[in-house]
């Protein structure tokens, strides 16, 4: 997966090329997809923790992250405030000592938790062999796992998730947190033996960059949400050999990386083609 142009930290969005399959045809295109890096907070002088998140308000996140953990009970206590020039650090002095905390309240998300994006463990999934994947057969799924969200019928707010082999839907689940839906998925998975080579994940929620990272830990090829991606989690499927697909609802669905998986799909439409997008305008995304 290319990122179009220079990567400037600052900006909230990236500019990528991707493939959009719709009612039976391909076609390469270019837009934006939301940004997520690390930005690590540092305390009076002492790095407290990473938090992976839009690069964007970044005086805001900090000051009501130790807010929201009790840390500080006015803006008073902040003596300095100063995010970095290349946004992946805040750095905080207060008026008092501060010690840091042994545990975080906070739960795991997009903009919390302490996923380290580029750490050493290798997440490159399992060999996928030469199996393709319909594009109808995946919206198909989709459709399945909206059908199927039976505690979303009933009272709405939740987020699913699914596992297919390859041939057919083998488990989902809900749960009011998508991260946890993939928890689900990866402990159903040791608690039943799971040995299918081909997994494919399916899921309501955003892929950030941790739950691209959930999903490679459960040894998935394949990533697909009916919403977008970020990033982050563009990059580390190219990295990892995952082919990440969002957006797939309604007769369509846009690829990210590896597209090689989809049956029939044009492998040699070449991405320099796609259309260039000016900042005024809108990506063909919802």
């Amino acid at each position: 997966m290319a990122f179009l142009g220079e990567q400037n930290m600052a900006q909230t969005s990236r500019r990528v090329f991707y493939w959009q399959y719709q009612q039976g045809e391909w076609q390469a295109l270019s837009g934006e997809v939301i940004a997520e890096q690390a930005v690590t907070l540092t305390v009076n002088g002492e790095e407290w923790i990473t938090l992976m998140c839009t690069p964007h308000q970044l005086e805001a996140l900090a000051v009501g992250f130790l807010y929201n953990e009790g840390l500080i009970q006015s803006l008073e206590e902040v003596a300095i405030l100063q995010p970095c020039e290349n946004e992946h650090n805040v750095d905080i002095w207060l008026t008092h000592a501060l010690s840091k905390p042994r545990r975080w309240r906070r739960t795991s998300g997009c903009t919390g938790g302490m996923t380290q994006v580029d750490g050493e463990e290798d997440l490159r999934v399992p060999f996928w062999g030469q199996a393709q994947v319909e594009a109808e057969q995946i919206i198909q799924w989709m459709e399945e796992l909206y059908r199927h969200q039976e505690l979303y019928h009933t009272a709405r707010g939740v987020h699913a998730s699914a596992l297919s082999d390859g041939e057919r839907v083998v488990v989902q689940c809900e749960d009011i947190g998508r991260h946890n839906t993939l928890d689900k998925l990866s402990g159903w998975v040791l608690l039943n033996n799971f040995s299918g080579a081909q997994r494919i994940v399916l899921t309501t929620g955003r892929i950030s960059s941790e739950m691209l990272q959930k999903s490679a830990r459960l040894g998935a090829g394949m990533v697909v949400s009916r919403t977008s991606p970020t990033s982050a989690s563009v990059a580390l499927a190219e990295r990892w050999g995952i082919t990440l697909i969002g957006y797939a609802r309604r007769n369509r669905l846009t690829v990210y990386t590896h597209l090689q998986r989809l049956k029939g799909a044009p492998v040699d439409l070449p991405l320099t083609s796609g259309i260039a997008f000016s900042p005024s305008e809108n990506p063909p995304f919802e």
